[in-house]
């Protein structure tokens, strides 16, 4: 066979349009002329036909290789840490649960009682983290309850068994707006959070096992007959003042409105007195960002990874929420961490560092579950009348429950349910142009904060004979300045009037909701006046 033939049988051979014979052939005589000439013109067939096969293969070998890139790939430090943490993380969690939360000592209150919650849940016992300051007089009327933002501990003051610099230092101390040569003062871990007090990352005295999603939905109201268990326990019969920002804005108001005759004056800070959409649809983005987190396994992760990716995305969007574009546009403005390198997907502006940092330093600092809980329990903030009306009779219908369960008896289920039923409705929102589903036009409803509605003047009415200062900040947006407006207009048409409403205008603040924690002059300086 000639070189070109050998060519084309093995180009056939390979591209399976010539099958091997499966021995050599024998010997046989030469066909005749005819078909000699007829054999000669399909060897010259085949022969064509390889020279285009070869050709062919010439120029596919002369093409770019399938995975070559125009590009490099681009580098992912971001992901990388965050990978690198889960690693670290999983070969922790085989000696223990990891992390365990905690800011160092502090006084524990223990509560064998067992407490009713607003939507039909029960804490069979319960303890309370706190630390004090100051010293208590001798008929006990000068104890200010001080309450937290979100994630906030008792910490707010160092002392002698806990030295570290607390969340509201410069704010606590001899001659500081809670002057401790006058007041003394309280301040606790909220139930549902984890930094001692009971929270989803407890332990159920009925099977030893952490509660994790078996917690019981709680409210802001829940918090409070919690904290006034602690002052029955301290032999408080009455608050000189029930101070807080933020979360603690809005508890500070609950005090007040649930326990009118033993609190003597109220400061809300950067709080409400119901929660708005806003506010509602930013929790629930860091709600959802975290569930999301396959680490989050519905939360039960006490035993293994915690959704710390989930935390870390959820803190920074809080961390959007909590200052101001004003003071960021000063601080960062367009600037990137390192112009001389090319622009990357990960972390590269300063505001996107800045971000990442606050995530990054938070997301192993508190509980994930708590974070669920706490945030949710700010969500179903109300202070109207028929909110009230209608949570009052949920606990009455559910009084039986506690009954049963001091007898020793099984705990039936809450009137309302123990396990939650929702789903989502069939067809999704849709927003309507123009007009309604029924083709009239309706009016758009303005919020107007001299007019505010007559469910929570209602509401806020048993706050009427209590001297109330309400401090908001121009450049918050978590709790725009207009919701502590209505706050003041509220009390005002409730009857009270003893109230003081300051608002710090951006040429005092550019910090945002954060301002209750920086501004020792406005936000101290105030306090100060109204407690003095």
């Amino acid at each position: 066979m000639n070189t070109s033939r050998s060519v084309a049988v093995a180009t056939r051979y390979a591209l399976g349009t010539l099958t091997k014979p499966l021995s050599k052939p024998s010997r046989v005589a030469p066909p005749p002329k005819a078909v000699r000439w007829q054999s000669s013109q399909a060897s010259r067939k085949i022969h064509q036909q390889t020279t285009r096969n070869a050709q062919a293969a010439e120029a596919l070998a002369a093409e770019p290789q399938p995975y070559a890139s125009t590009n490099p790939a681009l580098a992912f430090p971001c992901l990388d840490a965050v990978e690198s943490r889960s690693a670290s993380l999983s070969r922790r969690s085989l000696s223990g649960p990891e992390p365990e939360y905690t800011t160092g000592n502090h006084l524990n209150f223990h509560s064998r009682e067992p407490l009713l919650l607003d939507w039909g849940g029960i804490l069979p016992e319960f303890n309370i983290a706190y630390e004090t300051w100051g010293t208590l007089n001798k008929d006990k009327s000068n104890a200010i309850l001080l309450h937290t933002g979100l994630s906030a501990s008792s910490h707010a003051h160092s002392t002698d068994i806990n030295p570290q610099p607390g969340w509201w230092e410069k704010f606590i101390g001899p001659g500081c707006p809670l002057d401790t040569d006058k007041y003394f003062v309280i301040c606790t871990n909220v139930v549902g959070g984890c930094y001692g007090s009971t929270g989803p990352s407890s332990k159920d005295p009925a099977n030893g096992e952490r509660y994790a999603t078996r917690f019981p939905i709680l409210t802001m109201e829940d918090m409070v007959r919690a904290q006034f268990r602690l002052l029955d326990n301290l032999r408080i019969e009455k608050l000189y003042a029930s101070v807080g920002s933020s979360m603690g804005g809005m508890q500070s108001l609950a005090a007040g409105v649930l326990f009118s005759e033993r609190v003597g004056r109220v400061v809300s800070i950067s709080g409400c007195a119901r929660s708005h959409p806003y506010s509602i649809a930013m929790r629930h983005t860091q709600r959802q960002v975290l569930m999301m987190d396959p680490n989050w396994s519905r939360g039960f992760y006490y035993d293994g990874i915690p959704p710390h990716g989930g935390m870390k995305l959820a803190r920074e969007i809080a961390t959007v929420t909590y200052r101001s574009g004003p003071e960021w546009e000063q601080r960062f403005g367009r600037r990137r961490a390192d112009p001389s390198k090319p622009p990357a997907l990960c972390p590269d502006f300063l505001i996107e560092t800045y971000l990442d940092h606050a995530g990054e330093k938070w997301c192993l600092q508190y509980d994930p579950n708590s974070l669920l809980y706490v945030s949710k329990a700010m969500d179903l903030f109300d202070l109207g009348q028929e909110h009230r009306t209608r949570i009052n009779k949920l606990r009455a219908d559910n009084e039986f429950r506690i009954s049963a369960f001091e007898a020793g008896e099984s705990v039936p289920s809450a009137s309302n349910g123990d396990v939650c039923t929702l789903t989502l409705p069939d067809q999704p929102y849709e927003e309507q142009e123009g007009s309604s589903s029924t083709g009239v036009d309706e009016p758009v409803t303005v919020l107007d904060s001299h007019k505010p509605p007559k469910d929570l003047i209602a509401g806020l009415r048993p706050l009427a004979n209590t001297p109330t200062l309400v401090l908001g900040v121009a450049s918050d947006i978590l709790f725009p300045a207009w919701q502590q407006r209505e706050i003041a207009t509220t009390l005002r048409r409730a009857g009270n009037r003893n109230v003081t409403h300051m608002e710090l205008g951006e040429e005092k603040s550019l910090f945002g909701h954060d301002t209750f924690l920086l501004d020792l002059e406005n936000v101290g300086g105030s306090v100060k006046e109204f407690l003095g």
